[in-house]
């Protein structure tokens, strides 16, 4: 599954869908927050997908529960912590965690530049101490319109040396990339490389949407562009990357059988993929799972992993030294 002569990362991983059950109830005590759940068990039920939803929107429900109780900047630093934990104890060699500070801040009407803050400090603390290197990515809730977004967007340009990208997440279908232009015309002047959520609720048109439009250089889930060839062969030639995430799509219906997940497409057409968890607290799993489940059900080749594997750190966002560095843990 995972060789451990590779590194290893997580490209797509929601710092915002790996909360904590425990601390889920710990913080609901902390806070008086109540909850319908009467217990543990419950709540695990409640904020965790054992199966599937219906489709995208229904998933990103399930994590609602878990912002609710983020009461303070205390409360937000500290699933910032806890999410550099959860990856150094996945084994993870380098991570990206994604963030939107809208969505974090907004059960409590957080001042959103205090929610940035304390995330980049909980990340920055959990790193020096466990010795795992972390970026951050900044997410635009789409769902919630564009004069939302310039907010979150000004948020996080206050931060901007402390952030290395901009993703735009959510209503896909609802809110298309077009009418986010601007938005990432502003994080590309500072910057940013940019990844965007298409492909996953919406056709091939919204991935390349991402990519003309907003400037893409690695698309989150793509699914549906296997139905492009020439979408496909584009990627390809460009260099635009693929950050696949087999139980997500199957969770969300943007794929209904794992099996046939269009992943083996995409590296037959030389497209540079890799695993990813997406919402590791929403979806029970972590990053063996993704493994896993491209080994044994999708029936990727160990060569195939190796080469994913790889190319999580040839994509990642940081420094070519950066790689240089920890490829040589390796060696």
């Amino acid at each position: 599954m995972i060789n451990p002569k590779y590194p290893l990362t997580d490209l797509h991983r929601h710092l915002d869908g790996n909360i904590r059950t425990s601390t889920i109830w710990q913080l609901a005590e902390e806070f008086s927050i109540p909850l319908e759940q009467k217990n543990l068990e419950e709540l695990i039920d409640a904020t965790q997908i054992k199966v599937k939803t219906t489709d995208l929107l229904a998933f990103l429900q399930k994590m609602e529960l878990g912002v609710s109780v983020l009461a303070s900047e205390q409360a937000c630093y500290r699933v910032a912590y806890e999410n550099v934990e959860d990856a150094k104890r996945a084994g993870l060699t380098y991570v990206e965690l994604r963030f939107s500070p809208v969505f974090m801040a907004k059960a409590h009407n957080l001042p959103i530049e205090q929610v940035v803050d304390a995330v980049i400090a909980g990340c920055k603390a959990g790193s020096q101490a466990l010795g795992i290197p972390v970026n951050l990515i900044g997410i635009l809730s789409r769902s919630y319109g564009e004069a939302s977004c310039y907010q979150e967007l000004h948020a996080l340009l206050r931060a901007k040396d402390a952030i290395v990208a901009l993703d735009l997440a959510g209503d896909e279908k609802g809110f298309p990339a077009i009418r986010f232009k601007e938005h990432f015309q502003m994080a590309r002047d500072a910057g940013w490389n940019i990844t965007v959520h298409a492909g996953e609720a919406d056709g091939a048109e919204s991935i390349k949407q991402a990519i003309d439009v907003l400037g893409a250089t690695r698309i989150g889930h793509g699914v549906a562009a296997r139905d492009d060839v020439r979408l496909m062969d584009f990627m390809a030639n460009q260099g635009i990357s693929i950050e696949c995430c087999l139980t997500s799509n199957f969770q969300t219906g943007a794929c209904t059988n794992i099996a046939a997940h269009p992943i083996q497409t995409f590296i037959d057409k030389g497209i540079k993929v890799t695993l990813n968890t997406d919402d590791p607290g929403v979806s029970a799993i972590e990053i063996a799972d993704e493994y896993k489940l491209a080994r044994e059900v999708v029936g990727l080749s160990s060569k195939q992993l190796n080469q994913i594997q790889m190319n999580g750190l040839e994509v990642a966002f940081i420094a070519d030294n950066m790689k240089t560095e920890l490829l040589d843990l390796y060696r």
